[in-house]
């Protein structure tokens, strides 16, 4: 009897499962399209804020050395 539970489980899993797992096929590629645009603001705003650091520390560094 828990066997024949078991495999009804399993085919339930499998019935409910495939569709989420074709959804996620479908979606991620998708999604990551949309979060494109952010990844490469977010990388450009990490640049501009470190090169203003730099220019804002080179004389401490310059003086430092001193």
């Amino acid at each position: 009897m828990r066997t024949l539970i078991a495999i009804v489980l399993w085919f339930l899993l499998l019935a409910v499962s495939w569709p989420l797992a074709v959804l996620a096929i479908f979606l991620f590629p998708l999604l990551w399209l949309l979060l494109l645009p952010f990844r490469i603001i977010g990388f450009t705003l990490s640049a501009i804020f470190e090169a203003i650091g730099a220019i804002i520390m080179f004389p401490f560094r310059v003086l430092k050395r001193i």
